[in-house]
């Protein structure tokens, strides 16, 4: 996700300052260069010789005649984006100032004059960021093209993004954006349909394949809303779905705002059940009927004929040549060339 990405690492004097050898190493693994800069309250946090050894890279923590900010975030510079994580309402407000006054917010300030892409990530109190001037800080530098990774707002703190939302924040910030100003509406995981209060029908599915297409959206500039039976993830708008009809209800609503194509990579149950009000009592046999579930894709095409649409579907029995005539048979096309397709992946 991040092969080749430089990322200027800016650390601040939060508690939060305690995670940044864990950033600092996804980073890595992600496949980006890392270099660290910290503020002198950073170094009170975390010793720079974890920074140096989480990114293999002596970190600046003073700026010197070699001109370091301008080295790293010139517009000639070494980074490919600044990141600042943790960032604390001290330092966003002397960003938005332009105030520079330590390794960080001079870097801040190079990067944005240079037009590097910088991605800020909060941690603070919640009270503190909650503050009128903090939020006008907030609100001015992103109106500066700067990237905010929001925080999660927990124990009255506002707690540093995960690993994952800042990671995809920094992907998208150094991706060429293709997708940007599309909106793109993905399915993922399996649904569910009730026997009785305590069990299910279902389909064997993680939601891994349609998590993973939601976020490459995301990172390619669009924005994404993602419909399953899961939890909110930082990169999309959820829709939570846990029947095969609530999952195509949800999907044609969020199609309805303004879709520009719909990746369908759900396990949907093919068929439902009349549910028992109470539990079903075990130790005896039983017959279900089962009767087929609402298509998804047969109730968006209906409803937006234009509307490109990709279909991932499940197979067994059949070699890898089967499989490709079986993806190439369920390609369709409606009208003329220019209009609607729908295939299966």
């Amino acid at each position: 996700m991040l092969e080749g990405v430089n990322v200027a690492l800016g650390v601040t004097g939060s508690i939060a300052a305690v995670k940044v050898v864990e950033l600092a190493h996804e980073l890595r693994r992600r496949g980006a260069e890392v270099r660290g800069v910290l503020t002198e309250s950073a170094q009170g946090i975390v010793h720079p010789w974890a920074v140096e050894f989480a990114t293999d890279n002596e970190p600046i923590t003073d700026l010197t005649g070699r001109v370091e900010h301008v080295e790293l975030c010139g517009r000639e510079g070494w980074a490919d984006v600044l990141l600042i994580a943790p960032c604390t309402a001290n330092t966003v407000g002397k960003i938005a100032a332009a105030v520079d006054d330590s390794p960080v917010t001079t870097t801040a300030t190079t990067a944005i004059g240079a037009g590097v892409p910088v991605v800020v990530a909060p941690a603070m109190h919640e009270p503190m960021y909650d503050h009128p001037g903090v939020l006008d800080a907030i609100d001015r530098v992103e109106s500066w093209g700067v990237g905010f990774v929001d925080p999660r707002i927990e124990e009255g703190k506002a707690k540093i993004a995960t690993e994952e939302a800042i990671v995809t924040e920094v992907a998208r910030a150094t991706t060429p954006d293709p997708l940007a100003g599309e909106h793109v509406v993905v399915t993922a995981g399996a649904t569910s349909e009730p026997i009785d209060p305590i069990r299910t029908i279902t389909n064997r599915a993680s939601g891994k394949t349609g998590r993973a297409i939601a976020r490459g959206c995301y990172v390619r500039g669009a924005d994404v809303t993602l419909v399953h039976d899961g939890e909110d993830v930082p990169y999309a708008h959820v829709r939570r779905a846990e029947r095969a009809a609530e999952m195509r209800d949800a999907v044609l609503a969020a199609v309805d705002d303004r879709a520009d194509a719909l990746i369908s990579a759900a396990a949907i149950s093919d068929f439902t059940v009349d549910a028992a009000d109470t539990k079903i009592k075990s130790g005896e046999a039983r017959t279900l009927t089962l009767e087929p579930a609402p298509k998804l894709i047969d109730g968006v095409r209906e409803a937006h004929p234009s509307l490109p649409i990709v279909g991932f579907k499940a197979e067994t029995g059949a070699d890898d040549e089967e499989l490709v005539e079986k993806a190439r048979g369920s390609w369709t096309v409606r009208g003329s060339p220019s209009s609607s397709r729908t295939t299966r992946a």
